[in-house]
């Protein structure tokens, strides 16, 4: 506040030396018009007629001298009353055209700077007030802003945000008055009129041209309001659609409800690109080459920079339309075994059977091994088949030994009953035999645990049977 005040005082001794160099001339005074009006008048051509005449006709009589006499005293007293009219109306001419004094316009631009002064002060002082009754009463009177449940601003930040609008809004009536008031000061003066045309102009000119550029690209406004109405109605429409297709409700031949979702994607990202081609022409400076170059700018930056976003993009569509897998299936990826929990674009997300989620970039899926276990889960299938190995001696006979695992196998939950679990001898070694169970399961969600169950129905079944599970291993040494 103190500057902007000592910055108004500095414009008095800066408008006061203006005046003295711009100077006034000085009016002509009254008694120099007196003594105009009574300075000797010039004889008349028509005098020295008159004299020329006499002085050629001596023989005249009275009578005529008389008369010629009266004619030229009614000529000259007409030439004087014609003068002395024509004095009066340069007088009032003069007096109406007269400037104001040096002294009165000094005291008008005094007068208009510490009245705009006092405003000034005045309106700092409004805002101070307000900003201390904000601080005191903010707190009781705004309440946080939420969108449903989520807090967005609390009340202390919506009291800051409030407290440097107002600043801004002080800052702004300020500077309107400073411009205000330094041109109509220096108009005052004929030295610093010009000064006060150009100020007034570095406001209104560029507001003028502001203005008619505004007025002039309204037509091309609406053509992009129309055009941008029609784009999404568009999409709207294909919304729908997708939503109808996602759901089950509309069915087409060969395309898959979890294709509903990219493919409205794809139509977004073309129909939203030839909506900007469309509109491009009708933005403002869109044929200046400074516009042209940045647009090809960023273009650039955006090719360089999304190299692999892009990458990653299009595998996303690759794998999609591959269907290796969805959302909510049990997979193996690079080694790690988990349930599908999100599946976008750019990555796939996998949560284990110990609530670890693993993220995979698409273009890392779209090279490597997928192995998914709920393909053989579905209705027309019979089941994903789980294992389990035991070895046991040659001395126990194999009979035995299957028909232990085949019945560990039905008394496990979640296992198929047809087809019945079966037994294969997948190794024959020096000292034992490797017999593997294999039992068919459609609730691949808890194969964790069907896996534990049936390791621990086979200990029992083998413990009840009396025998050991334990294989003998045998190494020969040398000693010297």
């Amino acid at each position: 506040m103190r500057k902007i005040l000592l910055v108004i005082f500095v414009l008095l001794p800066l408008t006061l030396s203006f005046s003295q160099e711009g100077g006034v001339e000085n009016p002509v005074s009254v008694d120099e018009q007196a003594s105009g009006e009574n300075s000797p008048e010039p004889q008349t051509d028509e005098a020295q007629v008159i004299k020329k005449d006499e002085t050629a006709a001596p023989a005249v009589n009275d009578a005529d001298i008389r008369a010629a006499v009266k004619i030229i005293d009614d000529a000259s007293r007409a030439k004087r009353i014609t003068a002395d009219v024509l004095s009066s109306a340069s007088l009032i001419k003069q007096k109406e055209g007269k400037e104001l004094s040096l002294v009165k316009r000094i005291i008008i631009a005094v007068s208009i700077i510490v009245i705009q002064a006092l405003l000034i002060w005045l309106i700092w002082y409004l805002f101070k007030r307000l900003n201390i009754k904000l601080e005191c009463s903010g707190k009781n009177i705004i309440k946080p802003f939420t969108v449903g449940k989520s807090r967005i601003l609390s009340a202390m930040q919506i009291i800051k945000m409030i407290e440097v609008l107002l600043k801004i809004i002080k800052i702004l009536i300020t500077a309107l008055q400073l411009f205000l008031t330094i041109p109509i000061v220096f108009s005052l003066f004929k030295a610093t009129k010009n000064l006060a045309s150009t100020l007034f102009g570095y406001i209104l000119n560029p507001l003028k041209d502001i203005a008619l550029g505004v007025v002039g690209y309204i037509p091309n406004l609406f053509k992009i309001v129309i055009i941008v109405i029609i784009t999404r109605y568009v999409l709207h429409g294909l919304k729908y659609l997708a939503e109808k297709i996602e759901k089950g409700k509309l069915v087409l031949p060969g395309f898959y409800p979890d294709w509903a979702y990219p493919t409205l994607k794809i139509f977004q990202v073309l129909l939203w690109a030839f909506t900007v081609a469309i509109v491009y022409p009708y933005l403002p400076g869109s044929d200046s080459r400074a516009f042209q170059g940045v647009s090809v700018f960023v273009g650039i930056i955006f090719s360089i920079g999304s190299t692999s976003a892009i990458g990653n993009l299009v595998a996303g569509f690759v794998i999609t339309y591959m269907r290796p897998f969805k959302t909510g299936d049990r997979v193996q990826i690079k080694g790690i075994t988990g349930f599908v929990v999100e599946k976008n674009l750019m990555v796939v997300r996998l949560k284990t059977d110990k609530n670890e989620y693993v993220t995979f970039p698409n273009i890392m899926i779209l090279g490597s091994d997928i192995t998914n276990y709920n393909t053989s889960s579905g209705d027309d299938e019979e089941g994903l088949i789980i294992h389990a190995e035991v070895t046991f001696g040659y001395s126990t006979p194999w009979q035995t030994v299957h028909d232990i695992l085949i019945n560990a196998a039905l008394a496990t939950d979640h296992v198929q009953k047809k087809p019945v679990p079966f037994v294969l001898q997948t190794k024959l070694d020096d000292f034992y035999a490797c017999y593997q169970i294999n039992c068919y399961t459609k609730d691949v969600k808890t194969v964790p645990r069907i896996y534990a169950k049936l390791h621990e129905n086979i200990q029992n079944g083998f413990r009840e049977a009396g025998l050991d599970m334990t294989s003998a291993h045998y190494r020969s040494m040398i000693k010297n």
